[in-house]
């Protein structure tokens, strides 16, 4: 009797000391499973904005689809207006000349790492894409282009997009937002940036 009472408590003790290494190793896996997805998906919006203001540098607004915003990074140009002479020199007395180059788009994305092709699917989302919405506002009398780019954590977050990690984290939320933009002003920051 005594050998099986022993037996139970031995099990019982490692039923215990499992139970205690479960809700230790749960919160520290949450967090750096979240880290490490919001990273990524943050990584991805700044190659989005910086392509986004490639292609406002080309056609002067913003693109409201990425099949817009991959064709024109492909096929479009810079122009790079050149100046010789100092034209806020008073004593200059030689004709200033500007000369505009064009050069490729592409080349561009590709020495800033961007992968066009790659660019609308969310890290981690089995193929979700960034919301994209693209317009012009009247911002303090003036018609200014607005964009907005995101994605829902839910999206990508798999089997973390759940409110029962609330509890390891109290500011987390699955169905928030992670953008840069705003439809309602002419902002390009990013929610991450506070």
């Amino acid at each position: 009797m005594r050998l099986i009472i022993n037996l139970f408590l031995i099990v019982l003790c490692f039923g215990l000391v499992w139970v205690l290494y479960s809700s230790i190793r749960e919160p520290i896996k949450f967090k750096a499973e979240k880290e490490m997805r919001d990273d990524a998906v943050i990584a991805k919006l700044i190659d989005i904005r910086k392509a986004q203001d490639a292609y406002r540098s080309i056609k002067g607004k913003f693109a409201a689809d990425f099949d817009s915003l991959t064709q024109v990074l492909t096929e479009g140009k810079f122009a790079i207006i050149q100046v010789f002479g100092d034209p806020d020199d008073p004593s200059n007395t030689a004709a200033i000349r500007y000369d505009t180059i064009y050069k490729p788009a592409i080349d561009s994305m590709r020495m800033l790492g961007i992968n066009l092709d790659s660019l609308r699917y969310v890290p981690f989302g089995e193929g979700a894409v960034f919301d994209i919405k693209a317009d012009t506002m009247t911002y303090q009398k003036t018609l200014v282009n607005v964009v907005e780019v995101g994605v829902r954590k839910r999206k990508y977050m798999g089997e973390f997009a759940d409110t029962k990690y609330q509890k390891y984290d109290h500011l987390y939320d699955p169905d928030a937002t992670i953008k840069f933009g705003n439809m309602g002003a002419p902002n390009l920051s990013g929610n991450w940036e506070r």
